[in-house]
């Protein structure tokens, strides 16, 4: 005879996209409302059955979706997603007390992603290339993906081809690709070590493949054109693997954000700066002093910023802004300031930009709860928050990003 079924109803989602019921058991891929079986093993549900559906479920449109573990919300309606996002930047900074006005969500289209990393490996039938499933090693190989820009996916297949090279049969590749005007910009980590032949092997794919940059380890094996990106009118040649927006959507609805806080602002400090994703842009119109950690960076930014005509006097520092933050003193010779650090926040900073008489700042985050918390730190030291743009470029994804207007009287 037949045990009867447990259910649970879904009452939220986790921060990762998964649903929770009381208890709290755990559910991949299920929706608040949604009543639910399946066996609970260490308070988590590993394969549920959707026994009541919600209303916001669709059918994933990915061929892939059952087994890639790319994405975690391909289930739901773009407008639950929508409202979901903003419910949980409203959330944390709920936490802290703080009700700003929360602009609607500029969302990145489908195949707009132009960087990924991917994994690969030797198969027994050739080589293999995907995304890891979901809480596992395997890699879920695709052939068609919805994020990924369609000239990185036209390429999978010589992506593929690179695990035949350097790695060995149990080995598997990190391909970290990123799509430019000029072509792709490969940059391969796990692979077996650099030797002659290897090299010269991995100089001829790249002519092969019609690759733009490829890096294998760390080190430039050759450059056929170099991968330049547009930071408004500069071209920059980031160093392989350099931090780079999403997509260019996403990009723009971030910068659209910051030259609305900076205005017409004279001087600008850019904190993290990057390769100058907001620095060069803003050079248009203000001088800048762009700041950040890794000196290829500052140096692909110096030589675009040297080589582009129009813009504004820019200057660059190396400087770890965690241990060595621009001190509120420094900071007061500024008009306004740009702020986009990692995940984690930058408490350091923040501390002396509260301290500081700056006027305006605009304050990118990728991370709700760390930007709702410095956000407090800068509203306890006298600023007010005016507004909040929500900017989704990980569209399926429960990575939330927004931008921050604040002024001080």
């Amino acid at each position: 005879m037949t045990e009867p079924t447990e259910t649970f109803r879904i009452e939220r989602l986790g921060h990762l996209g998964d649903g929770i019921a009381p208890g709290p058991i755990f559910a991949p891929r299920c929706l608040p409302g949604e009543e639910i079986s399946g066996e609970v093993v260490d308070g988590r549900i590993a394969a549920p059955r959707i026994v009541v559906p919600s209303p916001d479920r669709v059918k994933a449109p990915c061929p892939h979706y059952n087994t890639c573990g790319g994405c975690a919300l391909l289930h739901a309606s773009d407008d639950f997603v929508a409202l979901w996002k903003a419910d949980v930047v409203r959330t944390a900074l709920a936490a802290h007390g703080l009700t700003p006005e929360l602009r609607p969500m500029r969302t990145s289209p489908p195949r707009s992603r132009r960087r990924a990393v991917l994994s690969a490996k030797r198969g027994k039938k050739g080589p293999l290339i995907g995304f890891h499933g979901r809480k596992s090693d395997t890699i879920s190989t695709i052939e068609s993906c919805l994020l990924l820009h369609p000239e990185i996916l036209s390429a999978l297949k010589s992506l593929a081809e690179l695990a035949n090279f350097g790695v060995s049969r149990k080995g598997e590749l990190s391909i970290n690709v990123v799509q430019s005007a000029a072509g792709l910009d490969v940059s391969v980590s796990g692979g077996k070590p650099l030797d002659r032949v290897l090299e010269t092997d991995l100089a001829q794919a790249l002519h092969t493949f019609g690759f733009a940059r490829l890096t294998w380890n760390g080190e430039i094996i050759a450059t056929e054109t170099p991968p330049a990106q547009m930071f408004g009118t500069a071209a920059v040649v980031p160093p392989a693997g350099a931090f780079l927006q999403a997509t260019r959507e996403g990009e723009a609805a971030l910068l659209d954000a910051v030259r609305e806080i900076v205005g017409d602002a004279k001087s600008v400090v850019d904190l993290f700066a990057g390769c100058g994703t907001f620095a060069l842009p803003l050079a248009m119109t203000s001088e800048v002093h762009a700041v950040e950690g890794h000196a290829g960076m500052t140096d692909a930014l110096s030589r675009s910023w040297r080589k582009t005509q129009g813009l504004r006097h820019v200057t660059t520092e190396v400087r770890d802004l965690f241990r060595n933050p621009i001190m509120s003193d420094d900071l007061t010779s500024y008009d306004a300031a740009v702020i986009d650090p990692p995940r984690a926040g930058a408490e350091a900073q923040i501390e002396q930009l509260a301290a500081s008489t700056i006027p305006r700042i605009a304050m990118v985050s990728c991370n709700s709860v760390s930007f709702a918390r410095d956000a407090k730190t800068l509203i306890d030291a006298g600023y007010t928050l005016n507004w909040v743009q929500i900017v989704d470029q990980f569209r399926w994804s429960t990575h939330i990003e927004q931008v921050a207007s604040f002024t001080r009287s």
